[in-house]
């Protein structure tokens, strides 16, 4: 079973495709070993809040900051590697970011990417031939991320299993929490997401071809 969940951080990323994930198994760490790290380019925390005054036009503070555990070259070995979206994931300056999970994702056993984190997975170049689907709202900027990818626009989830490591992609935002579910069920056991659910009172999707947000057309190859 996996021990170690690494979740990338970047400026902008979004709240709940961290928090989310981090909810779920810190449930799961109740019955079974679990570690989550947090890793960024540098150990300052890292912020949501928008890089241009334009994209914050009332000055606003309700940004949250989140210290990371790790750097990118201070991570330890993951099992399993956690890629958040948010607006930010189109941000230019993300080099860094993008050469860790370019280098990281062929040594871990399974990848998750949440909302637009697929986007940036497809940034760093490891969403070509895959399956996968992404926040609706943002699809059209999303997908063209990965022109090599088949984007699934009526899911909740997709789970890709075509190379190593398998990758599973959520659509947007809550979603998440409907594939961190479904990742338990599959990973721990059924007892355990169920369980999961009802203490977080989240009423669970369980069928991925279930997306009240689905778009109408399959892009990609």
């Amino acid at each position: 079973m996996p021990l170690t969940y690494g979740i990338v951080l970047f400026r902008m990323f979004d709240v709940l495709d961290v928090m989310g994930p981090t909810e779920v198994l810190q449930f799961v760490s109740a019955s079974f070993k679990t570690d989550i790290v947090y890793i960024a380019e540098t150990m300052e925390p890292v912020t949501t809040r928008p890089t241009f005054p334009s994209m914050n036009p009332f000055n606003n503070s309700i940004y949250p900051l989140l210290p990371p555990t790790h750097t990118f070259e201070t991570a330890p070995e993951l099992d399993v590697l956690i890629i958040p979206g948010g607006p930010g994931w189109r941000n230019p300056s993300l080099n860094a970011t993008l050469d860790y999970i370019r280098k990281t994702a062929p040594n871990v056993k399974q990848i998750i990417t949440i909302c637009t984190g697929a986007a940036l997975a497809g940034r760093a170049g490891i969403m070509a031939g895959k399956k996968a689907t992404t926040n609706k709202s943002s699809w059209p900027s999303a997908i063209s991320a990965n022109p090599n990818t088949t984007w699934i626009p009526n899911a909740r989830w997709v789970e890709d299993y075509s190379s190593e490591p398998p990758t599973w992609s959520s659509s947007g935002v809550t979603a998440g929490l409907d594939l961190m579910l479904h990742w338990v069920e599959e990973t721990y056991n059924k007892e355990n997401a169920t369980n999961i659910a009802k203490f977080m009172e989240h009423v669970r999707i369980t069928d991925p071809s279930k997306d009240p947000f689905a778009r109408n057309e399959t892009v990609g190859v």
